[in-house]
């Protein structure tokens, strides 16, 4: 999966746990682009068994893409608080850097971020 379709399935989890019911509009307003090019992503994600879309045009997960989706939202959480509170650097470029970091860091080096984060608790 590309980080353009992580993306996605990050932004249909938060848009789910914000507003419930998700549909293509609102993925283009929360990320301001296209309705065509959400449309295009969407189907992508669908094709590859990621979400379901119902008559109405409603997304919802798979198994698979609910699993997907919560990983990289948890990297993107801890990511973000790592660099904020141990790097202490703003947490506006702590988010903008976690949300690129998230999709290239290793298995290894987050799991280390990650029990670095849960031990200074």
């Amino acid at each position: 999966m590309y980080e353009s379709g992580e993306n996605y399935l990050e932004t249909i989890l938060i848009l789910a746990n914000r507003i419930g019911n998700v549909r293509s509009i609102d993925i283009a307003r929360e990320l301001n682009f296209s309705k065509p090019s959400v449309s295009r992503a969407v189907g992508v994600l669908r094709e590859d068994g990621y979400i379901n879309i119902n008559k109405d045009g409603y997304i919802t997960f798979t198994e698979k893409g609910r699993l997907l989706a919560t990983s990289i939202y948890e990297r993107h959480n801890i990511l973000t608080g790592f660099l904020h509170k141990v790097a202490g650097v703003s947490l506006k470029t702590a988010e903008e850097d976690a949300c690129r970091i998230e999709h290239y860091i290793s298995e290894e080096t987050f799991a280390g971020i990650k029990r670095y984060m849960n031990d200074s608790k």
